[in-house]
């Protein structure tokens, strides 16, 4: 009896455990919180002045807005179950890839050419890895070593 009360309490101990961490993964950051961290880590990791940093904020607040608006837009057609034709498609592409190389042209001009440079190795370190996150993902998640294998070395 003591070992069946005991079972209860644990299960029902884990369900409330994995709801909580789902109610924590719904709040997320505003728009203005975000460029304020982002913001800051360029400063710390570019050696930013305060101007640049103030610059760089704008620039990454306006970015967060205009994604905000395409992802809402993007959700109210799924949710009324409107497709986008292959034109509207290629539209919101080309109009994302408009705004990344304005977004790259606006950094250009605001950093040094020493700051730029480590910006965009810092940018296509972070896509690297993202792309290496969701290959392993697709490919079934990473790789766990074998028993025999610790065994050996």
């Amino acid at each position: 009896m003591k070992k069946i009360v005991l079972v209860l309490l644990l299960a029902i101990s884990f369900v409330g455990f994995s709801q909580e961490k789902k109610e924590m993964q719904k709040e997320r950051l505003t728009n203005e919180q975000r460029a304020e961290l982002e913001s800051k880590k360029m400063k710390l990791d570019l050696d930013l002045n305060d101007k640049q940093t103030a610059e760089v904020k704008k620039l990454l607040l306006e970015q967060q807005n205009k994604g905000d608006e395409v992802r809402k837009t993007m959700k109210a057609k799924k949710e009324s179950g409107v497709k986008p034709s292959q034109d509207e498609i290629f539209k919101m592409k080309n109009e994302l890839l408009d705004r990344q190389i304005a977004f790259k042209g606006e950094m250009k001009k605001l950093l040094t050419p020493e700051q730029y440079a480590k910006w965009e190795a810092t940018r296509e370190a972070k896509k690297d890895k993202m792309k290496d996150h969701f290959k392993q993902r697709k490919e079934g998640g990473p790789k766990k070593r074998k028993p025999e294998a610790i065994e050996e070395n």
